[in-house]
């Protein structure tokens, strides 16, 4: 009876905790880009600090109440000694920085920051991130022993320390864009949550394509899309939309692993969509100093054609097996699912204002966009927001945050050795070695380093060290900078549907109920879009160009080409079965049209016209033949 009156009373505890700690949170934030701006690095350590109790208080050594409660309030006491430390005492860390010596104390600080760093990687990410931050820092130890090319001159356990725990580690560039941009875009997403404007996504995708041949998939698609824009997170969209998607599809006739495999690929699609994209694209427009609005119009084009290519083999699926849409009755009027929109259109339409035409940084514009959000959610009286709500808001905010924080701050750690040890050199030196062959083979090189490191690693962490190691490389090249990065970032993200770890895969599977793997093979197959694209919009930066002339036009027309060619080629199917001839010759279009030559693009637009609507006038006369 006693251990229950603790649990409870404990539980409330934690409850009023969190709400206390989110709304501080969100304070601190919004002040450091408003009204109470502060240097960098103090900032930074508030925002791990906050990283810290959060992931300590969510991800508990053991999850039943138990003793363990001790280590965990322990480890989050430590984190606040050291980050009040680093905020109170800044002037004398900065000085301490500059001259590359750390006071006993502050040497100590270190240790524990990094111990700290490690203990909620491992609890929040898993044991891959940490052991290769251990092994990153015993080779800046010990590295001086290693023969050839890996060695270097050594480095003293304070040396390791000072670069760990400064600006070219913890409190470099990864924790700084999760501090800077991703938070203040998860409160954002929070809020949209709390007020139920993320549900208006949900109920437009179904008026708009749920009478629609194989409405409920493509339903999961707009959903997702839209959706994943916002929260940019694949598991997250997968367990949010999937819930009530995959169901759906189910019942409708699609396959257990079609359905999963649909919902898998779509969510993870939002990690590359604008206008928010994923975590790790604040990372990219920082790393490779792109404007995120530049980042945002060069990505459209590339998202758009993913998402097309799979709406479109959902749209021939449904043909091959005769798939309908839902009832009327089952829908909701375009009307009534449009209803209380304006407190999700005013927020968006005021968030891309920013970034697009007044070119602000993104933090601005999510302040800016989070209030819009806040006020719109009042004026609705049918579905008012109230404090109750803003605080639990708050607290999804901080809840969204231990897995960028772990992974951030693991990866400063990582990033740190690279550059103290020049590792990261001789992994461009080692890829430059390859590119000196062919770019080609380079690119394949990486996108598999890009995707095995993914396996192991979240999204964030996986671009963070190839952005790192494998970028400049890239760059050296002959690449640009920017197609470089955006090539890594897409490898990173489409590993969560590439088995054998496909993290999104696996949450589609469970809901599904299916086996993991076999929706996991499904969804290479249905996002081999994402595998593709990196490769075109390298060797074509055309399909990065956005602009309002004439070049846009005519890539866009060859991208929907292309798209359309890779599904039916993949599916073998024209409102009915092509030959293997007609799927050899689509495959040609892809490639003709692809490229930057007008002539080869347009010699693939009219090849692809004869096909498709050979094939597609036929199939219609067949259905409907005339009266002679």
């Amino acid at each position: 009876m006693n251990k229950i009156n603790y649990e409870s009373t404990y539980k409330t505890f934690r409850r009023y905790f969190a709400a206390l700690l989110g709304v501080a949170t969100a304070f601190i934030h919004i002040g450091q880009f408003t009204y109470l701006p502060m240097e960098s690095i103090r900032f930074f350590a508030w925002h791990l600090m906050l990283g810290f109790i959060v992931v300590f208080l969510y991800t508990p050594t053991k999850k039943e109440f138990s003793k363990f409660l001790i280590l965990d309030w322990a480890l989050i006491l430590l984190g606040i000694v050291a980050g009040i430390s680093v905020i109170t005492q800044y002037d004398e860390y900065s000085m301490m920085m500059q001259n590359n010596r750390l006071t006993p104390y502050f040497f100590t600080m270190g240790v524990i920051t990094v111990l700290l760093t490690l203990e909620a990687a491992r609890r929040v990410i898993g044991w891959f991130l940490p052991i290769v931050a251990v092994i990153t820092v015993l080779y800046g130890i010990f590295g001086d022993g290693l023969p050839g090319l890996l060695g270097h001159r050594g480095y003293s356990i304070q040396r390791v320390i000072i670069t760990i725990f400064s600006d070219q580690g913890i409190f470099g560039t990864p924790i700084g864009v999760s501090a800077s941009n991703v938070y203040l875009f998860l409160l954002f997403a929070a809020f949209l949550s709390v007020s139920h404007a993320d549900r208006i996504f949900q109920n437009i995708a179904l008026a708009v394509t749920g009478r629609k041949r194989g409405g409920p998939a493509k339903m999961a698609i707009v959903a997702s899309c839209l959706f994943g824009s916002i929260s940019g997170s694949a598991v997250a969209n997968v367990v949010s939309t999937g819930a009530f998607t995959i169901p759906l599809m189910k019942q409708q006739g699609y396959a257990r692993r079609f359905a999963g495999a649909v919902e898998a690929v779509a969510s993870t699609g939002g990690q590359i969509m604008p206008p928010i994209m994923g975590a790790a694209a604040f990372i990219l427009s920082d790393i490779a100093g792109v404007p995120y609005g530049a980042l945002c119009l060069a990505a459209l084009l590339p998202a758009l054609m993913y998402y097309l290519t799979l709406f479109k083999i959902v749209d021939i699926e449904s043909v091959r097996h005769n798939l309908h849409g839902l009832p009327r009755e089952d829908l909701p009027p375009v009307r009534e699912a449009m209803r209380g929109s304006f407190k999700l259109g005013c927020p968006l339409a005021l968030l891309l204002f920013f970034l697009l035409v007044l070119q602000t940084t993104p933090m601005l514009a999510a302040v800016y966009s989070l209030a819009a959000l806040v006020v719109c959610s009042f004026l609705d009286r049918k579905d008012r927001l109230t404090i109750k709500r803003v605080i639990e808001g708050c607290v999804q905010g901080i809840r969204s945050l231990p897995q960028v924080v772990a992974a951030c701050a693991c990866s400063g750690i990582v990033t740190g050795m690279f550059a103290l040890t020049g590792l990261g050199l001789k992994f461009s030196d080692f890829i430059m070695q390859w590119g000196s062959f062919s770019i080609l083979l380079s690119l394949v090189l990486s996108m598999l380093i890009c995707i095995i490191l993914g396996m192991g690693l979240p999204t964030t962490a996986s671009y963070i060290i190839c952005a790192t190691a494998i970028a400049p490389a890239l760059i050296k090249t002959g690449i640009p900078p920017l197609p470089a990065h955006l090539f890594l970032l897409y490898f990173a993200s489409i590993s969560a549907i590439t088995p054998p770890v496909a993290v999104a895969s696996f949450a589609a599977a469970g809901i599904a109920e299916e086996n993991a793997l076999k929706v996991g093979m499904s969804a290479v197959r249905l996002g081999i879009a994402g595998f593709a694209l990196p490769f075109t919009f390298v060797l074509n930066p055309d399909y990065l160009h956005f602009g309002f002339d004439l070049l846009t036009l005519f890539t866009w027309i060859s991208a929907a080409v292309v798209c359309y060619s890779a599904a039916i080629a993949m599916q073998g199917f024209v409102e009915q079965k092509i030959t293997i001839l007609e799927r050899l010759l689509y495959c040609g279009v892809i490639v003709s049209a692809i490229q930057s030559s007008y002539y080869l693009s347009a010699a693939g637009w009219i090849v692809f016209g004869l096909l498709f609507f050979g094939r597609y006038i036929q199939a219609r006369r067949k259905k409907n033949p005339r009266v002679t």
